[in-house]
């Protein structure tokens, strides 16, 4: 027992098996909010084969984007508001996806997707993925 406020020598240290892992961080490189969002859609367009092309390197190939017009549009079976949906038409937000490593772009006409782009935990796809299972 220590009198002066200073280290308990009674705690033991805790075993790896009692310390639960950390779930994988949501959004580890930062990205700001049309940038999260426009990877979403990347990342939804990457599942259907209407509108993707996956390759022997890993990475998925888009050439088959959306013209978002009225207030929504479907992505396969989701649906998507347009005004989450302004960065396919914003080269700044390929620029900064292309330079963290998460899409290859040729901007406007088609963006492929790095593994790494592929597998980006968002945490914002339930978000603006709208479902519908019919």
């Amino acid at each position: 027992m220590d009198s002066g406020g200073g280290w308990c020598h009674d705690a033991a240290p805790k075993s790896p098996e009692e310390s639960t892992p950390m779930p994988p961080r949501a959004n580890p490189l930062k990205l700001n909010a049309l940038q999260l969002k426009t990877l979403v859609l990347f990342q939804e367009l990457a599942r259907h084969p209407e509108t993707s092309t996956r390759m022997d390197s890993g990475e998925v190939f888009l050439s088959a984007l959306p013209h978002p017009h009225g207030n929504h549009f479907h992505v396969g079976r989701k649906v998507v508001m347009s005004k989450d949906a302004s960065g396919l038409a914003n080269g700044a937000v390929w620029v900064a996806l292309e330079r963290k490593g998460l899409i290859r772009a040729s901007f406007p006409m088609a963006v492929t997707l790095t593994p790494a782009g592929l597998d980006y935990e968002t945490g914002i796809a339930d978000e603006i993925l709208h479902g519908s299972d019919h």
